[in-house]
């Protein structure tokens, strides 16, 4: 039976995030395939913006609902379904679709969440530490006893990878643009918080403080997910053989890498995407989200969430990420859910 939800929906593309809608629609009962999900909690994630102005790689088609990882609980299953049942608590990698009362999903796409998280850490905990695991554990290899510098440290994937980074065994030294937003980093664990604006606008600086924290080697490890500047500057804080783990460039320029140093410091510069680490090695990638399950199921991690907003206010969820005012994660929340936040 049909039931009528509310739900976000952008219906052009549009620089402009607010032109999207809180519309009312009906969604039919799920196919036989699929799950049926009245959802509590959805994070707030720069693709959920980008799609909205058309500048993701991943353009679904017109009209749309933002919102690619959610959480809540099973209301109906269709026939063919065998993972989850009636009243389960599940997390929902949607892609999009998430910014809405009741979603109708694929089973693959649903887990059940882990045991003692709240929706809101569970809807905000799967993309960002699946991607720090895949690029510490994976990719970088980081040992116990080594050093690893994390930049951006104050949001959701930078905050994931101080979190591992420390459960791995390693110094954390971590990077950031706003002194406060670096307290409540520097209160969660990392060893070290440096904040790396400039005077003149740019990020850079912490070059010779991190050199000074390693007592002159520089760091084995280097989580990027900035680029720019910060990641030029990386190269020339790095221990002989390290490994400079690229996430991405919320700087907005893409650097280019100087072949002498990584020849120097006998540096590998490695690329990180977790999503498709897992579809080109299917069998890792199940052992990776199984690996991030069971700590968050032990209690070894946990999402910050600094804010949640009703579905009513998702378009200021959206600009309070866009003008870069979160720590760690913000979420919508629907259906009169309200998580007690960090």
């Amino acid at each position: 039976m049909a039931m009528s939800i509310r739900t976000y929906r952008c219906h052009r593309i549009d620089d402009d995030i607010t032109t999207i809608s809180l519309d009312e629609v009906s969604l039919p009962s799920p196919a036989p395939n699929e799950v049926q999900v009245r959802l509590k909690a959805c994070a707030v994630n720069f693709p959920d913006i980008l799609m909205i102005q058309g500048k993701y790689q991943k353009k679904p088609p017109l009209p749309f609902a933002p919102g690619g990882e959610a959480a809540g609980d099973v209301i109906a299953t269709g026939s063919e379904v065998t993972n989850v049942n009636e009243g389960d608590a599940v997390i929902v990698s949607c892609g999009h679709g998430g910014f809405a009362e009741a979603i109708n999903i694929e089973s693959h796409a649903v887990r059940p969440m882990p045991a003692g998280m709240d929706y809101a850490a569970a809807a905000s905990f799967q993309t960002a530490y699946l991607t720090a695991w895949v690029a510490l554990s994976c990719r970088g290899q980081l040992q116990s006893g080594e050093h690893l510098l994390v930049h951006g440290a104050t949001g959701g994937v930078g905050m994931a990878a101080v979190d591992l980074g420390k459960y791995l065994g390693a110094t954390v030294i971590a990077t950031g643009g706003r002194d406060d937003k670096l307290a409540v980093v520097k209160s969660r664990g990392a060893d070290h918080v440096l904040n790396y604006s400039l005077d003149d606008g740019r990020m850079g600086g912490f070059r010779d403080e991190v050199k000074a924290l390693t007592d002159g080697r520089g760091v084995d490890v280097v989580y990027d997910p900035v680029g720019g500047d910060v990641f030029d500057e990386s190269m020339r804080c790095v221990n002989i053989d390290a490994r400079l783990l690229t996430i991405g460039f919320t700087s907005g320029r893409w650097p280019q890498a100087a072949v002498n140093l990584i020849l120097i410091k006998q540096l590998s510069v490695i690329g990180v995407r977790a999503g498709e680490y897992g579809r080109t090695y299917p069998d890792r990638g199940i052992e990776n989200q199984k690996a991030i399950y069971d700590l968050a199921a032990s209690g070894a991690i946990k999402p910050y969430v600094c804010k949640a907003f009703p579905i009513e206010d998702a378009v200021k969820a959206m600009q309070m990420l866009e003008s870069r005012n979160v720590i760690g994660k913000c979420v919508v929340t629907m259906n009169g859910y309200e998580p007690q936040l960090n």
